[in-house]
């Protein structure tokens, strides 16, 4: 068989099975899911193993440590993927579900009801866990899959899918419903997203130069994920340890995600108490800061620039700027953001309430960690990405947002 006939093939499994999984009780989909979660937990070894040698190739290509910390599963991070299939397992099944209706006055009734999409394909870098996460959404929501991990974790993933087939087989459903095309490389990423009458919706998950790369290309409905270049903005009313405590968490839990801080903005009237306290707090942690004229005066110990505020860096890097007013972080934000996470810190309720109202964004906080940003934090279990755009879903992706819908009409025998 031809490299197209084989990737035509695999699409035409893969949607077959799509069809007979939307159909599939929350019981049997519970089922498979229960099933997946032992399996992982049973094959941490081989999981690891096969772990190992993505890490160790992408160390050798030099993927960078933020990369590296993505593509890396531990025993710890795989008892956590495990249990964030056993929430997914907990969580109302959408299909189904009524989101609004009615009876006409002729007596026909009406009801907007909650659909699989069908097949989703998904396009992913160095993320392994992803695959869980989107395979056991996907699942519960009575949608196949079509993986594109990336060649950084291929051994991973091809442990992970097969997992997964064998999970849904044991549990009764098709295991053809979730799919890697991983062996096609790029190519097949390229051909998936030309998938059309195959693929039903694509997301991407990854680099801002991945996810514009399938937003320009693709001829599959996408929902746009995005790069997270994230700001978090001390007010001059902020409680310094709050401060400190947030801003420290948003930038150093886990650099290498899409919700870490990338740009800290404080406020000119608490820059002299607050704002040294703050850049020695990040420099403690190995946070290399880059600051603006008056943030470099507090002791940000390098120049900042526009590619500064423009960059998502993923690692230990950030830029840092003093702010006259809240107009101005505002304004600033507005320039920079990719609509992600944004936040303030203050106690001042009426600039809470204006940052609320003005910042546009998927997520805006107040007083609170920008890692809050999440699925899994969220209450969804986990997610399928964060999307940055304004149709049909924004902010985590859980369940819900793997549905469409369709009106269910019912009558007696009326014509109009």
């Amino acid at each position: 068989m031809s490299s197209n006939d084989a990737f035509i093939d695999l699409l035409a499994r893969a949607k077959g099975a799509s069809r007979a999984l939307a159909t599939a009780t929350t019981a049997e989909k519970n089922a498979a899911l229960e099933e997946l979660a032992r399996g992982l937990e049973a094959a941490i070894p081989e999981i690891v193993a096969a772990n190992e040698l993505d890490l160790r190739r992408g160390a050798e290509q030099q993927i960078g440590d933020g990369l590296l910390d993505r593509l890396m599963l531990d025993e710890s991070r795989i008892r956590g993927l495990a249990a964030a299939v056993r929430d997914i397992v907990a969580l109302p099944d959408p299909v189904g579900e009524v989101v609004r209706g009615s009876t006409l006055a002729n007596g026909v009734t009406i009801a907007q009801t909650r659909v699989p999409f069908g097949l989703v394909g998904a396009i992913y870098e160095a993320r392994p866990n992803v695959t869980i996460d989107i395979a056991a959404l996907a699942l519960k929501s009575g949608n196949g899959a079509v993986l594109r991990g990336g060649s950084a974790a291929e051994d991973s993933n091809r442990v992970l899918v097969r997992l997964i087939q064998e999970a849904m087989t044991r549990a009764g459903l098709d295991g053809d419903a979730v799919q890697t095309i991983d062996e096609f490389g790029r190519e097949g990423a390229g051909r998936l997203m030309r998938a059309r009458g195959f693929v039903d919706v694509l997301i991407p998950r990854g680099s801002a130069g991945l996810i514009a790369t399938v937003v320009q290309e693709s001829t599959v409905p996408v929902i746009e994920t995005g790069a997270g270049i994230v700001h978090v903005y001390v007010d001059a009313s902020a409680d310094a340890e709050m401060a400190e405590a947030i801003v420290v968490n948003a930038k150093t839990h886990r650099p290498s995600v899409c919700n870490a801080a990338e740009t800290l903005l404080v406020h000119r009237d608490a820059a002299e108490a607050l704002l040294p306290r703050l850049l020695a707090a990040l420099t403690e942690r190995g946070v290399s800061l880059s600051g603006d004229e008056r943030a470099r005066a507090a002791g940000a110990p390098s120049a900042a620039s526009d590619q500064t505020w423009a960059t998502e860096h993923l690692d230990l890097a950030m830029g840092v700027r003093v702010v006259d007013s809240i107009a101005e972080a505002i304004a600033h934000i507005d320039r920079y953001s990719t609509k992600h996470t944004e936040a303030i810190v203050t106690n001042d309720f009426a600039n809470a309430e204006r940052f609320l109202a003005e910042v546009d964004a998927a997520v805006v906080m107040v007083n609170a960690s920008t890692r809050f940003t999440d699925g899994g934090e969220f209450g969804f279990g986990a997610e399928v990405g964060i999307s940055t755009q304004k149709m049909h879903a924004r902010g985590p992706m859980g369940l819900q947002e793997l549905t469409s819908t369709k009106w269910i009409v019912r009558g007696t025998g009326q014509i109009r």
